[in-house]
């Protein structure tokens, strides 16, 4: 029992700093702040993690894939939700709320979908000794696809508005919940395949099991609680401190510190040849950003005494323009549910150039790429476009074994 906890009460002790200044109070040098709460943040992001993975052997099927998706972003949720509540009475907050969203949304497509394709063909071509080429997912996977697809036009809302309106954030958790319904009676049945501190705790006679899965998801959830504020408020401050871009360190320091686990997971699925099961956990929460995160937002903002619309700057905009075509590019090549190594160097190699083309121009710039990109896999994908967009609706079979070590053209 103790060998199988022992991960989960390291972490645990890590988080304690972050919860004793929150209790007492106290209120150290804001960048010391981030490092502590970031760690507590990280720590708990873990505990959520090997706890979803756990209660895999509980729950199974495709809403297992889904909840685990659900709870690894967690973390993130609750900080963007901080700002977005803040926002309500302080509304420079807004631009806080847009950045973490959109931060984490591109790091999850451009850095995690790109590094799990690249690390399993490694793997794929290693141990079948030739070169291959693309990652090829089930056919089970299509229905995800439908669900992000259409979550991703409907994003274009956003950017073209200017505005987050309490309508669509209803529309889109509306939307969720009918995903989270699809999910829960998909074909997927394969028993869990867990790693690392997640199968040990999984390995635990039942009742063990269960109390120790639920006891990790109460702590975890209490040490985010209790550090995604101050951690939040650090960043701001840390950001003046340091004479750093608040914007930025919001956008791309708050996603990597939540994000890491999920990563992680989704990394060592990859290592182990489990690619698609790997990509299928990244597209799950890609859905969960565009539907859960983003209809949060603007009745976390409500409640925060905000209006009914959480309004965006000319560089929020931008952001989202920018994340949507990148979301759009992603979906476009995944239309034959088959992702080449090609496209995986692309998205990274884009995600890479918006740093170093900042600025306005920079955002417009590289937004008309990727929208360029699109359209030229979408044509020549075309005929998966139908299908991809009416499969949340439609009955599925049993999907078919995935297969990632075939080879594009044969």
């Amino acid at each position: 029992m103790f060998r199988a906890i022992r991960p989960v009460l390291f972490l645990l002790i890590a988080a304690v700093p972050a919860v004793a200044l929150r209790v007492t109070g106290a209120h150290p040098w804001a960048p010391l702040a981030i490092v502590v709460f970031g760690l507590g943040v990280v720590a708990a992001s873990f505990v959520l993690a090997w706890a979803a993975e756990a209660a895999e052997v509980d729950i199974s099927g495709g809403l297992a894939i889904a909840l685990l998706a659900v709870i690894a972003v967690l973390p993130e949720y609750a900080v963007d939700l901080y700002f977005a509540h803040t926002a309500g009475s302080k509304p420079e907050f807004v631009q806080y709320a847009a950045a973490n969203m959109t931060g984490s949304n591109r790091l999850l497509l451009g850095l995690g979908w790109s590094s799990v394709v690249l690390v399993s063909l490694y793997v794929a071509s290693r141990r079948s000794g030739r070169s291959v080429q693309a990652l090829v997912l089930d056919s089970g996977y299509r229905r995800e696809l439908g669900f992000l697809a259409l979550a991703g036009v409907v994003a274009f809302i956003i950017p073209v508005t200017g505005e987050i309106h309490l309508v669509l954030g209803i529309a889109l958790l509306a939307f969720f919940a009918y995903y989270l319904y699809r999910a829960a009676s998909s074909g997927h049945d394969e028993e869990p395949d867990l790693v690392g501190p997640a199968k040990r705790i999984g390995s635990l006679p039942t009742t063990q099991r269960r109390v120790t899965v639920i006891a990790m998801f109460l702590l975890a959830a209490a040490v985010i609680l209790v550090s995604a504020e101050p951690f939040a408020n650090s960043l701001v401050e840390g950001g003046q401190a340091l004479g750093i871009d608040q914007f930025l360190l919001v956008q791309w320091l708050a996603p990597l510190a939540s994000e890491a686990p999920e990563f992680i997971v989704a990394l060592l699925f990859a290592w182990r040849g489990k690619g698609g099961a790997a990509l299928g956990l990244l597209i799950s929460a890609k859905v969960n950003q565009w539907t859960l995160l983003i209809g949060s937002l603007p009745i976390a903002y409500g409640i925060g005494g905000g209006g009914t619309a959480l309004t965006l700057d000319g560089r929020q905009v931008e952001e989202f323009l920018l994340t949507a075509t990148q979301t759009l590019l992603g979906i476009a090549i995944l239309l034959t549910l088959r992702f080449p190594r090609w496209a995986a160097w692309t998205l990274l190699g884009l995600f890479a150039v918006q740093f170093a083309v900042p600025g306005q121009t920079g955002r417009y710039v590289i937004s008309g790429v990727y929208l360029a990109l699109t359209i030229v896999v979408m044509v020549r994908n075309r005929h998966e476009l139908v299908p991809t967009i009416t499969a949340p609706f439609r009955r599925t079979g049993k999907p078919v074994e995935e297969r990632t070590d075939e080879l594009v053209g044969v």
